[in-house]
């Protein structure tokens, strides 16, 4: 596995950073891997990246329109 080091990191990001991982229950460390893991992931489906920017989460209620079903096209 590969290292890295941060350096010239400002004391308000390392006290937050701090604060999040006691809040976890894990190390400094381990909370910078799964935040750099979790930005540069991969979403398994495209409808996911939506949700990660436009979901619920970020307080942001998207109101589904009903859709009817459509018969397919006899193309024969």
């Amino acid at each position: 596995m590969a290292n890295i080091s941060v350096r010239k990191l400002d004391d308000n990001t390392y006290e937050r950073l701090q604060a999040r991982a006691a809040q976890h229950g894990i190390s400094m460390e381990e909370e910078a891997r799964r935040i750099l893991k979790r930005a540069i992931a991969e979403p398994d489906r495209m409808g996911d990246l939506f949700l990660m920017y436009f979901g619920s989460a970020n307080g942001i209620k998207l109101e589904i329109p009903s859709r009817e079903t459509q018969e397919p096209i006899d193309l024969s």
